[in-house]
C-alpha cells in the first residue's frame, strides 16, 4: 500500500514508521520544514503513568501500553530518558480524597507502582514540600521529545519512507478506488494514495473538512487551550516531578522537570481563541500562588516567562474532557482514511500504542 502521514509531529512520525515498518511505501506531508514544530515541541516531555483517564478509555489504554512500549523503545535506540518518578500532593483534605481517587482510578487502569503516602513520608522523598499526603507513582518519567522523534524519523527512513517538507496538504479526492492528493508549496502537485492518516494536530480538524466525501458533521470542534510554563531560577529543589491535584481542562501547575536538570513550572490552563505563544509575565502571579501552596519556599523573583504550547481540545471550559477521538472507515464510511481528533496529553506516551491501531485500520 502508498499511504500518506499528514503531520511530522510525534504522532505522524510514530504512524508512518509503524506503517514502513509493515512494508508499506509512506510519505509524511508536513507544511513546516522539520519535524515536531507543532505541539510536540511545545510540552512537558512527561512519561506519563496512566492514572487519570477513565478505565477502557482510548488515553487509558493507550497511555499504559504506550509508556511501557516507550521506555522499552528509549532503551533499545538510546533515546535519553529518565523513570524519575512522581508525587501527586495533597494541601488538604478535599485534595487528600481527590488523589485517593485517582490512585483508585490508576488501578484500575493496570498502572503499576502506584503508592498512597502521607505528608511525613512525601517529605523524607522530597523535603521542600508541603503537603498532608501524595500518590507516588514510580513509573512516571521523562524524555527527550526531539530525540525521540529523530529516532523515528530514522527506523522510517530506514524502511523506505519518506518526509516531504514544506509540503501543505490542500484538499483530497476518491478517484478510481484511490486517494487523489493535492499538494501546495515549491513543487505543488498531486498524487495518489491508498490511504490517508490525519496527524495534523491543530490543524486536523480544517484539513478533514477538504477530503472529499468525509461527512463535515463528524469534525469535531477544535477549542484552544494554551499552556503556559515558566522557568525556575536556581538549582532544583525537587527531583521528581510534583503535581498538584488536576484542574478544569489540565493537570495543574506542576513541577516540570528536564534531562539537563533545569526546573520549570506549568503548563496552567488559558482558554483562547486563536493561537498565540506569548507567555504573558503577569501570569506569574497566578502560579505563585498555586506553586506556594505545595512549595512554600518558593522565592519572590524566581519565576521567569518560558514557552507556551495549546492543546488542541474537542472540549472546551466546564465540559467533561473527551477522550481521544480517531475515526476510522468502520465508523464513517469513506475507505483508506483516518483522521486524528484532540490528540493532546497523554499524546507523547501514548504515540508507538496509538500508532499500531492506527496501521490497523489504514490496512483494514
Amino acid at each position: 500500500m502508498q499511504i500518506l502521514v499528514i503531520g511530522a509531529g510525534v504522532i505522524g512520525l510514530s504512524v508512518a514508521r509503524a506503517a514502513a515498518g509493515r512494508g508499506h511505501e509512506v510519505v509524511v506531508a508536513e507544511a513546516k520544514n522539520a519535524i515536531g514544530t507543532g505541539i510536540s515541541s511545545r510540552n512537558s516531555e512527561v512519561i506519563h503513568g496512566g492514572m487519570y483517564y477513565p478505565s477502557g478509555s482510548l488515553r487509558a489504554r493507550h497511555c499504559v501500553a504506550g509508556r511501557r512500549m516507550l521506555y522499552a523503545y528509549c532503551a533499545s535506540h538510546g533515546v535519553p530518558h529518565r523513570k524519575c518518578g512522581k508525587l501527586m500532593v495533597a494541601t488538604n483534605d478535599a485534595e487528600l480524597a481527590k488523589i485517593e481517587a485517582i490512585a483508585a482510578q490508576g488501578r484500575s487502569n493496570d498502572v503499576e507502582g502506584l503508592e498512597m503516602i502521607g505528608g511525613n513520608a512525601a517529605r523524607a522523598l522530597e523535603p521542600e514540600l508541603a503537603c498532608i499526603g501524595a500518590l507516588h507513582s514510580p513509573e512516571t518519567g521523562i524524555i527527550d521529545g526531539h530525540a525521540f522523534m529523530l529516532a523515528l524519523r530514522g527506523e522510517l527512513e530506514d524502511a523506505g519512507g519518506a518526509i516531504a517538507f514544506n509540503t501543505p496538504v490542500t484538499g483530497a479526492t476518491r478517484k478510481n478506488g484511490r486517494w487523489l492528493v493535492a499538494f501546495g508549496g515549491r513543487d505543488a502537485g498531486s498524487f495518489t494514495f491508498d490511504a490517508i492518516a490525519n496527524c495534523a494536530g491543530l490543524r486536523a480538524q480544517s484539513l478533514a473538512r477538504t477530503m472529499q466525501d468525509y461527512p463535515a458533521t463528524r469534525v469535531p470542534k477544535l477549542v484552544l487551550a494554551k499552556g503556559n510554563y515558566f522557568s525556575c531560577a536556581g538549582k532544583p529543589a525537587f527531583s521528581r516531578l510534583i503535581y498538584p491535584t488536576p484542574v478544569d481542562g489540565g493537570l495543574g501547575t506542576h513541577v516540570t522537570l528536564d534531562l539537563a536538570g533545569r526546573m520549570r513550572f506549568g503548563p496552567d490552563v488559558e482558554w483562547i481563541e486563536r493561537e498565540d505563544y506569548t507567555v504573558d509575565p503577569a501570569r506569574a502571579e497566578l502560579f505563585y500562588a498555586r506553586i506556594r501552596s505545595y512549595w512554600p519556599r518558593l522565592p519572590d523573583g524566581a519565576l521567569t516567562p518560558d514557552y507556551s504550547g495549546i492543546r488542541p481540545k474537542i472540549t472546551g471550559k466546564g465540559e467533561a474532557q473527551a477522550d481521544f477521538l480517531i475515526d476510522a472507515p468502520a465508523q464513517h464510511g469513506v475507505p483508506g482514511l483516518v483522521q486524528m481528533f484532540g490528540i493532546e496529553s497523554p499524546g507523547l506516551t501514548s504515540s508507538l500504542s496509538l500508532a499500531e491501531e492506527i496501521a490497523n485500520y489504514l490496512e483494514s
